[in-house]
């Protein structure tokens, strides 16, 4: 059984992306969370077990996600350190800057650990979620790691020392993209669109570039001058977003969410 401690929004979307993938079933997922009615609730709702406290969690379980904050996790393990070490589940983390080291390092034994940083998109199974795991972690759990991730979006698994980047432009990006997204619509509002059509229409038109980007083997900027026909509307407005620094201003945002990483 997979156990989660803490039923959030990160939590509630990797379990809703494991049910309607069929990664597990029912019966193999479990939850607890502080907020025991919170709890209970989503339980019943999906027909998962919810336990009574973290103890008996740990011991009925084979894998145990910690899907709390990072605040949280370091407080949270060393309470459970010895529930841990009887047990000896294969551990994922989903907490920001955590790294598995610091993890092991709370514990009275050498824990199968495994940290992942999923992003928001894994609400409708469309998450990145880059993985890694310490040296006891088996192939049999690289496999499950990997099909795990892939029930609620992508899976990549990438060295530890990348996760602070990664964080950047595969956790904090799809902020930023939102932002783009509702800065094309309010674009369109202002000359005349409704903005429920405009936000239809910007979300489509940034999914289907994203596609491009991944299914075809041209570089971006070939598909930027693919769209530029020469004297049209198109270059007139990539030359206006380059003189408003539109580059520059995404390259410094991911700067900034990697210095913050660093500090967590």
């Amino acid at each position: 059984m997979v156990g989660f401690i803490g039923c959030g929004n990160m939590a509630s979307a990797i379990i809703n992306g494991i049910l309607s993938s069929g990664f597990l079933d029912n019966a193999s997922i479990g939850v607890y969370d502080i907020l025991t009615e919170k709890a209970e609730t989503f339980a019943k709702e999906k027909g998962i077990r919810c336990f009574a406290n973290e103890r008996e969690l740990i011991e009925g379980c084979s894998t145990v996600v910690f899907a709390v904050k990072p605040n949280d996790l370091l407080s949270i393990l060393g309470r459970l350190r010895y529930d841990l070490s009887k047990s000896d589940p294969l551990i994922i983390s989903i907490a920001a800057g955590k790294s598995t080291s610091e993890i092991s390092a709370l514990l009275p034994y050498a824990p199968r650990t495994v940290r992942i940083m999923p992003n928001i998109n894994a609400k409708v199974c469309a998450a990145i979620s880059a993985y890694c795991g310490n040296e006891r972690v088996t192939d049999e759990d690289r496999e499950f790691i990997k099909g795990f991730c892939g029930a609620f979006g992508k899976g990549i698994e990438i060295e530890e020392k990348l996760f602070s980047i990664y964080s950047a432009i595969g956790g904090c990006s799809p902020a930023f993209v939102y932002m783009f997204i509702d800065s094309l619509a309010r674009g369109a509002v202002k000359n005349g669109m409704t903005k429920s059509a405009a936000l239809e229409v910007a979300a489509q038109a940034v999914l289907g570039s994203a596609k491009m980007i991944l299914e075809s083997d041209e570089h971006p900027w070939s598909l930027v001058d693919a769209v530029c026909s020469p004297g049209g509307t198109t270059i007139e407005g990539v030359a206006s977003l380059q003189k408003d620094g539109f580059e520059s201003s995404i390259i410094n945002a991911v700067e900034a969410s990697y210095n913050k990483d660093k500090t967590m």
